[in-house]
């Protein structure tokens, strides 16, 4: 295949973000679609509903990642037969737990299941925060009759609650989340515009901040009819932003973003890695997550993510890192050392570990990763006929900059990994689990190279690179705005994540403005016809 047969394998155009801040962009909204809760999701509203400690069955319908998400997966992906039987396990397993703890009873369930009008009361007061909308008339009575039904087979007060519970736990409303739109009473006569009602504007809101449920105030606030106006939206995400659930929204949101769910499954030959253990995925999850914490929430310049020495470690990744532990055990703020090649996250063992084979480290998974997920770009997957694998190492091609000079010569390849390889190659000062090293096979470790014109001669260097590349702003806006309509960016949505990108450079890169501007934007507000 000759190099111009692959014109997807060359870097997309940088737009001019300082270029397109003025009025908000009119935006062609996508139809709407029935979302899935996530797993994380599931766990956190569970855990916000029915309290801490409980027993969360984990077999569930896995999550689906669409154009690298999670959430866009759950708007595409429809539940399975053998789905819907878990979930009814688990809405069983769960109610089961509840009853069985009079403390959990008084809290969840609220009055004494025998008496006179409390199943009632329980179904029509928890089934709002549960369906996360007030139930009709007709939905209240449906699930009393199921609790009112089961108490009388079993003679047993408490399965009254019991199966309500359950019910309410696994139907449509509870597992999905209702946003389907309405018309727009402010839109233009015969204009056809359409809008999220205050309710699901509330469900809207909470899962993209919190990755949860709507608390009461938020509930409240949707029922006055406050989220589908400025004044109201706007004070609503400025108390979602400032309170600590805002912290599991963020970390939500990079998990997905980072790949970082997969370091539980991290696989290492610890043969060759002699540092590898169980513990290093998740720590190594940690600490990316408390240095991204660290950041956006001291409204601290994102670039600083690629850059910054200031990391969190356990003694797990200490020992990686070859640095004192900062505690004998959990996490604590370090310092690397500024003479050092590590420094922000691409020198962390969540990325460099992550990106990398079993048994060697991986150029161009590496280089893959950077042009995908930081910069969004697209890099295709190699023909099926073409062969990946890379000679073992010898005397003559001791490293793996020698060793990848037969992909970078074959015109089959080399369009692809030209884009790759040369930005990976900067890595390779860490091996496979992301310690540190000098030398492959006993020679030097050459890590330089040039990333659309920034050149790099070692990892550190390679950070303020890529921290300081065009793309960073305008990709991190997409994947936030993909993240929170669970939607690719459609033809009639790009100019306003184009607006987006460039308030969030204007606001001198800060995450939290970016979230807050895309919260409140006609993106996040407005939706297409049913179809």
């Amino acid at each position: 295949m000759a190099l111009l047969a692959l014109p997807s394998c060359q870097p997309d155009p940088v737009p001019d973000v300082a270029a397109l801040r003025g009025a908000v962009p009119v935006v062609a909204p996508a139809a709407p679609a029935l979302r899935r809760l996530t797993r994380a999701q599931y766990l956190n509203v569970v855990t916000d509903l029915l309290g801490e400690g409980l027993v969360v069955p984990t077999s569930l319908e896995p999550d689906t990642a669409i154009d690298g998400l999670y959430t866009v997966g759950a708007a595409v992906t429809a539940l399975s037969p053998v789905g819907v039987e878990r979930y009814e396990a688990a809405a069983y397993s769960l109610a089961e737990q509840v009853m069985a703890d009079p403390a959990r009873v008084a809290t969840v369930v609220g009055c004494e299941p025998a008496a006179e009008g409390c199943l009632r009361t329980f179904v029509t007061t928890f089934g709002r925060r549960a369906w996360r909308r007030p139930l009709a008339a007709e939905e209240i009575d449906r699930v009393v009759a199921v609790g009112e039904l089961a108490s009388s087979t079993l003679g047993d007060p408490d399965a009254a609650p019991t199966y309500a519970l359950a019910t309410l736990l696994q139907s449509p409303a509870f597992l999905y989340r209702e946003e389907l739109g309405e018309a727009d009473p402010d839109a233009a006569p015969g204009g056809g515009a359409r809008r999220y009602t205050s309710l699901e504007m509330a469900t809207r809101l909470s899962f993209l901040l919190w990755n949860s449920t709507p608390d009461d105030t938020l509930l409240a606030a949707a029922e006055a009819g406050d989220l589908v106006t400025d004044a109201g939206l706007t004070a609503q995400v400025d108390r979602l932003l400032a309170d600590p659930r805002a912290h599991d929204g963020i970390r939500a949101f990079f998990t997905e973003m980072l790949e970082l769910d997969q370091l539980d499954a991290l696989n290492k030959d610890p043969t060759i890695y002699t540092h590898m253990s169980p513990e290093i995925g998740p720590s190594a999850r940690e600490e990316t997550l408390l240095g991204i914490e660290a950041i956006v929430f001291a409204d601290e310049d994102w670039r600083t993510f690629f850059t910054t020495r200031r990391t969190f470690l356990d003694p797990v990744l200490a020992a990686l890192y070859n640095v004192r532990a900062p505690t004998r055990e959990g996490f604590g703020e370090v310092e690397l050392p500024a003479d050092g090649l590590r420094a922000g996250f691409l020198g962390q063992a969540s990325f460099l570990a992550l990106q990398a084979h079993p048994t060697t480290s991986s150029a161009t998974l590496r280089g893959k990763f950077i042009r995908e997920v930081l910069l969004c770009q697209d890099i295709p997957a190699p023909p099926a006929d073409v062969d990946t694998s890379i000679p073992e190492a010898d005397e003559t091609s001791p490293t793996l900059r020698q060793r990848l000079v037969t992909h970078l010569s074959d015109p089959t390849c080399a369009g692809c990994h030209r884009l790759t390889d040369p930005i990976g190659l900067g890595f390779e000062n860490f091996d496979g689990l992301a310690a540190l090293r000098l030398t492959e096979n006993g020679a030097t470790i050459d890590a330089s190279g040039e990333l659309e014109g920034g050149t790099f001669a070692t990892p550190v260097d390679l950070g303020g690179v890529v921290a300081a590349h065009d793309r960073i702003a305008p990709c991190l806006a997409e994947t936030l705005y993909r993240y929170a309509t669970a939607r690719s960016v459609g033809d009639g949505e790009e100019a306003l994540v184009e607006w987006h990108a460039a308030g969030f450079v204007e606001s001198d890169y800060r995450v939290t403005t970016l979230l807050a501007e895309i919260a409140t934007s006609p993106g996040f507000r407005t939706v297409g016809e049913l179809q």
